[in-house]
């Protein structure tokens, strides 16, 4: 019994230690700093909230198409140019920056895309786009924030103006980047051929999100390294000699060609690539002849190449010309074939392991470990990658859970399945969507801007 004040004055005597010490009380003082924090960022966003939810709306129902977002351009120039932030607009079309200098300390880098695609809604939402528009071919097109670029504006001038708001609690520089053309995969390399970063200070981390429809609403999911994929296009003309379709023995039949060159296409991958290392080779188009009992002259292919490393692409990329001229032997054709491959690529985007870690703990602590998680990689492009070849700075894009929790419940349990990007039905779940994008990019970003002065 004697032993128990004892116990019980050592356990007080290591407490005291502990909070006062300089690592406690550094330790203390950063944990009131982030419960601050969240408090001033959850208060703002539930109060503008309802702002920001118009923006969206009008965001939604004015889409633009790629190296079209003029109007767009304007409404994020105005607004950010009402939040103090320093604005420079048709950077690489209708690129817009907007910087917000706030004493010493690090750059930060805030990416939004906002073009629309040629898509014709179906939505049904109140406030679905019905606009009409010619195409670059002079088509008419509906036009459709089919891909949640509407989210990513809204969210970038809801975070712009929070964190402008907030300046007391931060230092450094930060910049808005708006982008243009993110879907045709030249909205970045137009902006930086502009002088991206001749106008803006070297960011020391660069950040955005991008709407997931396969999440529900109020979660976050993350990929650690390689995120995205290079993208290449690559178009190949097959000559042959035209004839009678009764008289093949006659002529040179490109289709014939072709669709052995398709065949053998498929064989790069799964038999000159390391099957650890992800590579996809995709015809997605193939036009030739006018008649049936007419042998035609030439058939035109065109196909994505889609890989991480820059190895592998190369391998691809030049398998893909030695088949082309091999199928082109095989067959006795007039010419050789003419493959062409697209000079401004999209290259693969890497999610730098460390910033993920400093993202994901911050995102944990908002939102719980159960609403963060790992998720696959993606074969798809993403042009944010090519501002960290540029720049040589880490970046992070995560993902943003966009599905209301019942579509996403019923869609588990065997129901409809849901509508992905680029449909004509997807139509994300604004309030939560928006609330957890502005809160996680908020909080994110105050986390690598430097902290305010006592």
């Amino acid at each position: 019994m004697k032993a128990e004040p004892k116990a019980c004055f050592l356990v007080c005597v290591l407490y005291l230690v502990l909070t006062f010490s300089p690592a406690g009380a550094g330790e203390h003082s950063a944990s009131r700093r982030a419960a601050s924090l969240d408090r001033r960022v959850d208060g703002w966003v539930e109060q503008e909230l309802p702002k920001l939810l118009k923006v969206y709306r009008h965001l939604h129902e004015n889409p633009e198409l790629s190296l079209e977002e003029e109007k767009t351009s304007d409404l994020i120039a105005k607004a950010l140019s009402e939040a103090g932030y320093s604005v420079e607009t048709k950077i690489g079309g209708f690129g817009v920056i907007g910087i917000l200098r706030n004493g010493r300390g690090p750059t930060l880098l805030i990416r939004g895309d906002m073009d629309g695609l040629p898509v014709v809604e179906a939505t049904g939402l109140p406030y679905a786009s019905v606009v009409r528009t010619k195409n670059a071919e002079g088509a008419e097109v509906g036009v459709m924030h089919a891909c949640g670029h509407d989210v990513h504006v809204t969210n970038l001038l809801g975070t712009a103006r929070l964190l402008a708001e907030l300046v007391d609690a931060w230092r450094g520089t930060l910049v808005i980047l708006a982008q243009p053309a993110e879907e045709l995969g030249l909205g970045a390399l137009h902006m930086i051929d502009d002088g991206l970063f001749d106008r803006i200070p070297r960011p020391d981390h660069a950040i955005a999100l991008h709407v997931a429809a396969e999440l529900p609403a109020g979660s976050i999911g993350f990929v650690s390294g390689w995120a995205a994929a290079n993208v290449d296009w690559v178009r190949i003309t097959m000559h042959g000699r035209g004839g009678h379709g009764a008289r093949p023995h006659e002529a040179v039949d490109p289709i014939v060609m072709s669709a052995h060159l398709i065949t053998a296409l498929q064989s790069i991958v799964s038999r000159q690539i390391d099957p650890s290392r992800p590579a996809v080779v995709t015809v997605g188009s193939i036009h030739g002849g006018a008649k049936s009992n007419v042998i035609p002259d030439q058939v035109k292919l065109e196909l994505t190449v889609r890989s991480y490393s820059d190895e592998v692409r190369e391998k691809l990329l030049r398998s893909i010309e030695r088949m082309a001229q091999e199928s082109c032997n095989l067959f006795g054709c007039p010419k050789p074939p003419d493959v062409w491959i697209k000079p401004d690529y999209t290259p693969a985007m890497w999610n730098d392991p460390d910033l993920v870690v400093r993202g994901v703990e911050v995102f944990q602590s908002m939102l719980g470990e159960e609403s963060v998680q790992e998720i696959s990689a993606t074969m798809t492009g993403e042009d944010f990658g090519r501002y960290t070849r540029a720049g040589d700075f880490p970046s992070f894009l995560y993902r943003l859970g966009s599905v209301s929790r019942a579509d996403w419940d019923k869609s588990r349990s065997g129901g409809r399945p849901l509508p992905s990007i680029h449909s004509s039905l997807f139509a994300p779940q604004p309030e939560e969507t928006l609330r957890t994008g502005l809160r996680s990019m908020a909080r994110l970003a105050l986390e690598l801007l430097g902290p305010a002065s006592n």
